[in-house]
């Protein structure tokens, strides 16, 4: 197969403007519900229209290329990718990690739609650049770079990759009952649940966890705490995992709370609760692994890496 004959995928999402209408049926009531909110609907009218205008050029650029396929990210947990083809992902840096985890090594290429809006640090090109940047991808002749990703595979054979993190917990604003083990420690826990972070997403949801929990030690004992927080590299071969939120009791213990998981030393859980546990990854809570009683799960390294073109 000749190098411009690969199928590209390219991978969209609706705008705020679109979610809203969607939810209201017209752009008149979508309008007066922003508004009477006080909030500045132009703004939802300006983010649509530069989505519109990026959408339109990587369409052209595609055409140009020659076989393609668009596909909404609500479609992507169903959507089957053939080995060869490059994906293109237009929108938010979520996006893009909402699309690498389905991939099987495949090519991603992230599009920011709206430079002047979204900082990307997932999205280094732009829509007028789309086409250059395939030829270079067909060709071996962009680099790329290797992210690593988390896994949770329960006892049914489910599987669920995640990019930035994992969060294995209730659905609700609850208690998780579980029991965990790591190597040859295990306890029994009561907490607001678990997040397993990647090397991507430990400059996001753990650091806020892990800089929460130092900030109320240093203000209990008083005193200010020079911590420096190191993310991790996006390849590294280790997870981060830490417990939300542990609650001590008589049946329930709070001392493996921190770890790191690899794939000689993956981390297990076993539910104990009886409703509304869940296991979803990288925000996305829609797209998720029931985790009721009785369940088992293991996390630990995915075999794949994403492969991030830069």
């Amino acid at each position: 197969m000749s190098a411009d004959a690969r199928k590209v995928v390219l991978i969209t999402r609706r705008t705020r403007l679109e979610e809203l209408i969607s939810r209201h049926h017209t752009l008149a009531q979508a309008k007066f519900y922003i508004e009477h909110l006080g909030a500045d609907f132009s703004d939802y009218l300006a983010e649509n229209a530069a989505y519109a205008s990026s959408l339109e050029l990587a369409v052209r650029a595609l055409q140009g290329w020659g076989r393609y396929q668009m596909v909404d990210r609500g479609y992507l947990p169903n959507f089957i990718f053939a080995p060869d083809d490059i994906v293109v992902a237009l929108g938010q840096d979520g996006l893009v990690a909402n699309s690498m985890k389905y991939l099987d090594g495949q090519p991603l290429i992230g599009l920011n739609p709206e430079p002047r809006r979204w900082d990307g640090v997932l999205l280094p090109f732009e829509p007028e650049a789309l086409g250059a940047v395939l030829a270079d991808v067909a060709q071996d002749r962009r680099p790329t770079k290797a992210v690593t990703m988390a896994e949770a595979r329960l006892s049914d054979g489910q599987v669920l990759r995640a990019v930035n993190d994992l969060f294995i917990g209730p659905r609700t604003h609850s208690s998780a009952l579980y029991d965990i083990e790591l190597g040859e420690r295990r306890e029994s826990q009561s907490s607001s649940g678990i997040i397993v972070s990647t090397g991507l997403g430990s400059t996001a949801w753990l650091k806020s966890v892990v800089t929460g929990s130092i900030g109320v030690v240093c203000a209990m004992q008083g005193r200010d705490e020079d911590f420096k927080y190191e993310a991790q590299p996006w390849d590294s071969g280790q997870l981060t995992f830490a417990v939300r939120e542990p609650f001590p009791s008589r049946a329930s213990k709070t001392e493996l709370i921190f770890g790191k998981v690899s794939a000689g030393q993956p981390l297990r859980l076993r539910s104990r609760m009886p409703e509304n546990g869940v296991i979803f990854s990288d925000g996305m809570e829609a797209d998720y692994l029931r985790f009721t009683a009785g369940m088992e799960a293991t996390v630990t390294v995915a075999a794949t890496q994403g492969c991030l073109v830069v």
